[in-house]
């Protein structure tokens, strides 16, 4: 081993140090890295996001209104996200689509979103580290690093990501967001992180459909995990073996 090598392992061993504790004492503080939010905090107040819980969803296709779009308006109201009348580039974190059965011609209507995978794409092919997976499972997008490749876009085999090419207005104080960065659904994590609902579901239940389920995946006495047991769920593109955390019912 030369002297250079030797340098160089020792910095490494430094940085590693470095980013460990570093990470530690900003986990109570930051809900992304770099993103940091005066009022949101993980449940128990003061305490980091942990891998006790795994959050996900459960959609029932069947119950999935063909024509209505009350959790595409929630998710839109809620995050501050307006159209600019490009029906293939607006930015768009849920979308309501339509799946034919070919040999039966038997259609169901469903939403998608960032399916919050176990192993995301995205977050594999993001060359700064922007793409990230919390340790709860929910995937998001640093915006401060992000340098709006979209590399992850194309990566993502779902289309559930988004990129901002406007300057964005309508911000709220929850939700950072800028032009030339890529968005997609972040499972409402400030309401998560304060014991809440993400919006889209609270919007389905308001709109008397119940389709959709929240909850945490790994407490096998939640509904989510109850339904899953009782009456299964699917995965889209299961093949991918990505494990999502978004699962529906009648597909």
């Amino acid at each position: 081993m030369n002297k250079s090598t030797m340098n160089n392992e020792s910095v490494n061993i430094e940085r590693r140090s470095f980013v460990g504790k570093s990470a530690t004492a900003a986990a109570a503080l930051t809900i992304a890295p770099g993103v940091f939010l005066n009022q949101v905090h993980a449940k128990p107040a003061g305490e980091a996001v942990t891998d006790a819980k795994r959050w996900g969803m459960l959609i029932d296709t069947a119950k999935c209104a063909s024509g209505c779009t009350s959790c595409v308006t929630a998710c839109h109201e809620e995050n501050g996200i307006e159209s600019h009348n490009r029906p293939l580039t607006d930015q768009q974190w849920i979308r309501k689509i339509k799946i034919k059965d070919k040999l039966t011609d038997h259609v169901v209507s469903l939403p998608m979103m960032c399916q919050h995978c176990e192993k995301p794409p995205c977050v594999d092919v993001c060359p700064t580290g922007a793409s990230f997976k919390r340790v709860d499972g929910i995937v998001l997008v640093d915006r401060h690093i992000c340098i709006g490749c979209r590399y992850c876009m194309m990566a993502c085999p779902y289309k559930a990501r988004s990129f901002a090419h406007e300057a964005v207005d309508n911000k709220v104080d929850y939700q950072p967001r800028g032009k030339g960065t890529v968005e997609s659904c972040t499972m409402c994590v400030h309401r998560v992180d304060e014991g809440g609902t993400p919006a889209c579901v609270e919007a389905c239940s308001e709109a008397e459909h119940g389709a959709m389920i929240f909850g945490d995946l790994k407490d096998p006495s939640s509904e989510i995990s109850k339904q899953l047991v009782e009456h299964g769920g699917q995965q889209i593109r299961a093949d991918l073996g990505l494990n999502t955390g978004v699962r529906y019912r009648g597909i």
